[in-house]
């Protein structure tokens, strides 16, 4: 008896963790990014801009090899779904890197930084445990997929294919 409540509580807490959330924190709209243009923007304020449109949000860095990977699959999907619109935000360590990482390739979308990254105030604020990570958000600006990785283009790309 004390295995089979031992399994369950297990599978409880794992099912917590990876728990679907349908909108973002009010810490995380809250939480200040850098734009490409050097000013402070209000994640929230992020959102706005693409209020009405489907979006895809790539939480990346231009030293994550699986970041680089994935990318041809990343162009796959914004040649497959143009409707859709894409922001990307780096957990880079400095602005040069970041942007030095979208012009080396060619990344298309939004661009923004976190100031701390990985583990900061923002990246604790979405769960962020692993780069590349993708949110999908329909056109209400609902979460539809909180939690998608590099080996889920797929399920990405089923997923924008429902929204149209």
């Amino acid at each position: 008896m004390k295995k089979i409540i031992v399994f369950l509580f297990v599978i409880v807490c794992f099912s917590c963790t990876q728990a679907q959330k349908t909108a973002f924190s009010p810490v995380a709209l809250s939480e200040k990014l850098l734009a490409v243009n050097e000013q402070q923007v209000a994640f929230k304020d992020v959102l706005k801009k693409h209020k009405g449109k489907t979006v895809v949000i790539e939480i990346w860095a231009s030293w994550c090899g699986d970041c680089v990977k994935a990318m041809p699959k990343l162009k796959e999907l914004q040649a497959n779904h143009p409707e859709v619109d894409y922001i990307f935000i780096s957990m880079d360590k400095t602005a040069d890197k970041w942007k030095a990482g979208i012009e080396k390739h060619e990344i298309k979308g939004d661009h923004y930084m976190a100031n701390d990254q990985m583990k900061g105030i923002f990246g604790k604020a979405i769960d962020l445990d692993w780069i590349p990570r993708y949110i999908i958000l329909d056109k209400k600006g609902n979460i539809v997929r909180y939690r998608a990785i590099e080996t889920d283009f797929a399920v990405i790309d089923e997923t924008l294919k429902s929204l149209k």
